[in-house]
């Protein structure tokens, strides 16, 4: 298992740097777009995914093999017991042995499954910031899509309004707004979004108090992006973001 260990340390650390990698590119006069940078990203990702999926796939060859053997052994043992010639400790010993292997090759068989849905998410994820980095909504317009729902509200948003909200769901719920983050934050520099006119609420959309948000938000005009799953590089996960799309720079 140390292999495994090492393989999803490997992976996890490629992760946390996906944000950061490309603040250490030095801009050139003809830089690359944003969305082919991501792109990019998602490449590296996907193929790091993959290789951490094919030593999975070395180590599970070998778990099949101590299955196997494990179960030949306990064949052995159990004839020896039968005939009265070892004990019972013995026995259990082997039929221990088996099930421990068996839980090697059912452990390293799921976390390659999870492997390719994180593959699959990435794809997903890639295209959906994709279409967000590229798509124009018209006043009132709205995109939904698996990841995320864009609503490009009224004439105006500043966040000098945010008084508005934080009021809806006093008076709503009788608690504060869940503010996560309130203009720019660390991980907007990071990530090089400009998020000096948004906020960040922590509240999944498609819960009860989310969707009561949402139906605010687009009862005022207010422009807002809901993000059901994280989405590399735009989004760490659910949140809803209010505000115009937090343009790269």
């Amino acid at each position: 298992m140390a292999e495994i260990l090492r393989s999803t340390f490997i992976i996890l650390a490629l992760v946390a740097c996906l944000s950061t990698c490309a603040n250490s590119q030095t801009k050139k006069a003809k830089q690359t777009k944003p969305v082919n940078e991501l792109a990019r990203l998602h490449e590296e990702f996907i193929k790091a995914t993959k290789d951490y999926k094919a030593s999975l796939g070395k180590l599970l060859a070998t778990y099949e093999r101590d299955v196997t053997t494990a179960e030949t052994q306990l064949t052995q043992t159990r004839a020896l017991f039968e005939q009265g010639l070892i004990a019972k400790t013995q026995l259990t010993q082997s039929e221990t042995a088996l099930a421990a292997a068996k839980d090697k090759v059912a452990e390293t068989t799921q976390l390659m499954t999870n492997a390719d849905t994180q593959i699959a998410q990435t794809l997903v994820e890639a295209r959906a910031e994709q279409q967000l980095a590229r798509t124009r909504l018209a006043r009132g317009g709205t995109i939904w899509t698996a990841s995320y729902i864009r609503y490009a509200g009224g004439d105006g948003w500043a966040l000098s309004e945010a008084w508005k909200v934080q009021r809806f769901f006093l008076d709503s719920f009788k608690k504060q707004l869940p503010i996560a983050v309130f203009g720019q934050g660390a991980i907007h520099d990071r990530w090089r979004l400009d998020h000096r006119n948004s906020m960040d609420i922590s509240l999944h959309p498609d819960g009860p108090e989310g969707q009561a948000l949402l139906s605010f938000l687009r009862s005022n005009g207010i422009p807002f992006l809901a993000f059901r799953a994280a989405i590399p590089g735009t989004a760490t996960g659910p949140h809803i973001h209010i505000g115009r799309p937090s343009h790269r720079y």
